[in-house]
């Protein structure tokens, strides 16, 4: 396994120094990982960006990883949402980059006999085109357990099972499936056989109540979780990672970090801890 770290773990340090991509780019490489995915390139030109983020790691040496996007194949116009995730794939081949992460959905009808289960119906069709195009393009496509929809390990299964193309797999992120009130060794074990990327994230814990927590966001069934250090948390990272070794995984490991904590310090002891635990 390769480490790398997601762009979005910078986004308060981005917040604080008005640092460009190509200085984001500097700081991984200096932080001692071998690659960055990006997500949502701003801009007038993201085409114009994403090739010169590619030509400046092609210099310094860094892989530029997956390019991470926005997606809803539940709006009211499914074939939009087509055109503009094959656009983003071609972003994604101007970066260099091999495989794209997209949403599915961030919301259901109203209607309480409409569930998850008929968006996985609805949504398969289009998903599968998008994998198509960007398999002719030696891209991959994936879904990340992300957001309260689908971030239950059985949902992202069925939806990968639905879609059925060899080129469409997930993002197995370790950290989200507490949001979901989900057991992170049981959903990993899930995931692992379908398991295009992996991003390893940590969370604070605290059981449910009726007062939130400074700093904390609610999980699907009311508990609390904030963001911290990759081994700092409640995630059991390092049996994460042992059963996607078993399972034969033998791709990258992004570091998403969104705690507190001094962003760059925080990523530094997360890359030390992934080290150590992948070998």
């Amino acid at each position: 396994m390769q480490i790398g770290v997601s762009s979005y773990s910078f986004n308060a340090y981005r917040s604080r120094t008005g640092c460009s991509y190509l200085a984001l780019c500097d700081k991984a490489k200096e932080l001692g990982f071998a690659g960055i995915e990006f997500v949502d390139l701003e801009g007038d030109n993201p085409l114009k960006t994403a090739a010169e983020i590619r030509e400046h790691c092609e210099t310094i040496g860094l892989s530029v990883i997956a390019y991470t996007v926005s997606a809803d194949f539940m709006a009211d116009d499914p074939e939009k949402t087509v055109a503009a995730v094959c656009h983003k794939i071609d972003i994604c081949e101007a970066l260099g980059a091999k495989l794209l992460r997209h949403d599915v959905c961030y919301s259901l009808p109203d209607d309480p006999l409409f569930g998850w289960e008929d968006a996985v119906a609805r949504m398969a069709p289009y998903i599968r085109r998008v994998t198509a195009y960007a398999a002719e393009k030696g891209i991959r496509t994936c879904t990340e357990n992300h957001g309260y929809i689908f971030q239950k390990p059985e949902r992202v299964e069925a939806l990968i099972r639905a879609v059925g193309h060899k080129n469409y797999g997930w993002l197995c992120d370790m950290g989200n499936f507490l949001c979901a009130d989900a057991d992170p060794v049981l959903s990993v074990t899930t995931a692992a056989r379908y398991a295009f990327h992996v991003h390893a994230k940590d969370f604070l814990f605290k059981k449910g109540g009726t007062e939130q927590p400074d700093g904390f966001f609610p999980t699907a069934g009311r508990n609390w979780l904030r963001g911290t250090v990759v081994g700092h948390g409640v995630v059991p990272v390092a049996q994460c990672l042992e059963i996607l070794k078993t399972a034969g995984y033998d791709g990258w490991v992004s570091v998403e970090f969104e705690g507190p904590e001094d962003t760059l310090t925080a990523l530094s002891w997360g890359l030390q801890y992934l080290k150590k635990h992948i070998g």
